[in-house]
């Protein structure tokens, strides 16, 4: 399993990389805005670009990889065997810690536990 989740992860990375290099080769499509100021070809400012080109279909495919592979690694991430447990099974697996008793109400109000107390002032 960890060699099938290594090669997923591998694929992906180089996917990742080959997206960020795509879209940067790639030409913008507000490139062409100096055309609504007069220079010329003013028309595929907002207009329709055409049919796709082979960067933008390539670009799309692998964004369909990059995006199966997110979910085959997630997937993968999720069924592995944990080797050790989390913060909250350790905790619950700890033993209790142990708690000095508290006082009863009649007790605790300048009782002989602790003489410099200054419960017994608190207004009730």
């Amino acid at each position: 399993m960890d060699y099938f989740f290594s090669i997923i992860l591998m694929v992906h990375v180089i996917v990742a990389l080959g997206i960020i290099g795509l879209v940067l080769v790639q030409h913008g499509k507000g490139a062409d805005m100096g055309a609504a100021f007069g220079s010329g070809a003013s028309g595929s400012l907002f207009g329709a670009t055409g049919s796709a080109n082979f960067l933008s279909r390539t670009t799309a495919a692998l964004a369909v990889i990059f995006f199966l592979t997110s979910l085959s690694l997630a997937y993968l991430a999720s069924e592995r065997p944990r080797i050790s447990g989390s913060v909250m099974q350790d905790a619950v697996q700890s033993p209790p810690v142990p708690t000095t008793p508290v006082p009863a109400e009649g007790e605790g109000a300048g009782g002989s536990a602790d003489p410099d107390s200054r419960t017994k002032d608190i207004p009730r």
